[in-house]
């Protein structure tokens, strides 16, 4: 048996989430044919088979999660020697270890499974992935029969009760499987104690949520983030302008005034990079999590153009089909959460960034003017820099430049 294993999906990611297997086990498939559905930190890709021949075996089902570099599927290829460690095309470490490399918390049993950590929603053990496409396919997961290892709903359980509205609800949730980490299953372990007073129920973090996760405790600890904010006075606007592309626009006008804002910093080898454009990572809030998605050459487009790209980005995010680079590579970060409620902030830098403007919620304002007082509209804006790369005066520079730009009326 040849073992092909999970390649790295999108730069550097440690795991990735079965959703669906495209195929079945004995099945004859083809180089490149698609395969398997697996879903990484935020968008699904489909993984094509590396060979011509038949699939033997499975190391997942839909819901488990897979390791970067673990096995991921077994074959028979005509003319390659059948084996039981891994091929050419892999790396050269085993299918499955026999001992623990060790933990901090004492030693784990090793088998060839792999983690199932669907989460409980209501009652219903589903992927963040699942339970999009199920929002989409307006279904209530509770009245779905899952089929899923360990209970989970899969994507062929929605689409299967989706094409039969008239399917009777869902038997009673099968027991969970222990849970199992990329081929080695861990020791169960126990949720905190819960208090007497408590009266929900513990889930894991994971998906699109885990990866948030991960990325902000590692941006705490990497960055040495200060914070400015003030008000911009949009009173003078004219009638129907875009608050989002005057803030995309307004932060070209502070980068031309501060380049240092729009840039990356490399901590360990203490240099930066002063980007000569601007791709602007764009914050949108879902149910699953934050997703953090770029829109290229903000400082060169119309507002016509960044309207489309906008309403492009957003349309890719809420149904789960953004392209990998997309999540990659933006220059700074723009959080426009003023949309839902809030004032200021201090949203998180993460590295390479050097910055993040967050915009709260507009607001009227009695402001002096001319020994008298007016109303006025304006917008709280929080901007968060790593003060390795950045001075106080260069952000205070930026910010003024961004305010500025603001109060033009069109």
């Amino acid at each position: 048996m040849i073992i092909f294993k999970l390649p790295d999906l999108a730069e550097g990611l440690p795991d990735a989430e079965i959703v669906e297997w495209l195929v079945a086990e004995g099945d004859e498939v083809k180089e490149d044919q698609p395969m398997v559905s697996m879903e990484t930190a935020k968008a699904v890709v489909e993984v094509p088979s590396p060979y011509t021949g038949k699939i033997v075996k499975f190391f997942g089902q839909a819901g488990d999660v897979i390791d970067t570099h673990a096995p991921l599927a077994g074959f028979e290829v005509e003319g390659m020697e059948s084996t039981d460690t891994e091929s050419d095309a892999t790396e050269e470490t085993p299918a499955a270890e026999t001992e623990d490399s060790g933990t901090v918390v004492g030693e784990m049993e090793t088998s060839n499974e792999v983690v199932s950590d669907a989460a409980l929603v209501g009652g219903v053990k589903v992927t963040p992935a699942v339970r999009a496409m199920a929002r989409k396919l307006k279904v209530d997961l509770a009245s779905v029969p899952a089929t899923g290892k360990g209970g989970v709903v899969t994507a062929k359980d929605v689409k299967a009760y989706a094409a039969s509205p008239g399917a009777k609800q869902a038997s009673a949730a099968k027991p969970a499987a222990a849970p199992v980490v990329a081929g080695r299953p861990a020791r169960p372990v126990a949720a905190p104690a819960p208090r007497a007073e408590a009266s929900g129920e513990w889930e894991n973090i994971r998906g699109t949520r885990r990866t948030m996760a991960r990325i902000m405790s590692a941006a705490q600890a990497q960055v040495v983030a200060t914070t400015l904010m003030d008000d911009a006075d949009i009173h003078a606007w004219q009638y129907g302008q875009d608050i989002t592309v005057r803030l995309l626009r307004c932060l070209w006008a502070g980068a031309q005034a501060e380049p240092g804002l729009n840039a990356w910093y490399d901590g360990e080898q203490n240099m930066r990079m002063l980007h000569k454009g601007m791709d602007v990572g764009m914050a949108v809030d879902t149910a699953d999590g934050l997703f953090v998605a770029a829109l290229r050459d903000v400082h060169s487009k119309t507002p016509a153009d960044i309207r489309v790209d906008i309403n492009r980005l957003r349309d890719n995010v809420i149904n789960r089909s953004i392209p990998p680079e997309d999540l990659k590579d933006y220059t700074i970060v723009l959080s426009n959460f003023g949309v839902f409620a809030g004032r200021y902030a201090t949203p998180i830098v993460t590295p390479p960034c050097v910055s993040i403007v967050a915009a709260g919620k507009l607001r009227n304002e009695v402001v002096p003017i001319l020994g008298g007082f007016e109303v006025h509209r304006t917008i709280p804006l929080s901007l968060t820099f790593d003060h390795r790369a950045s001075t106080g005066g260069e952000a205070a520079r930026f910010l003024k430049a961004m305010i500025e730009d603001l109060a033009l009326p069109e």
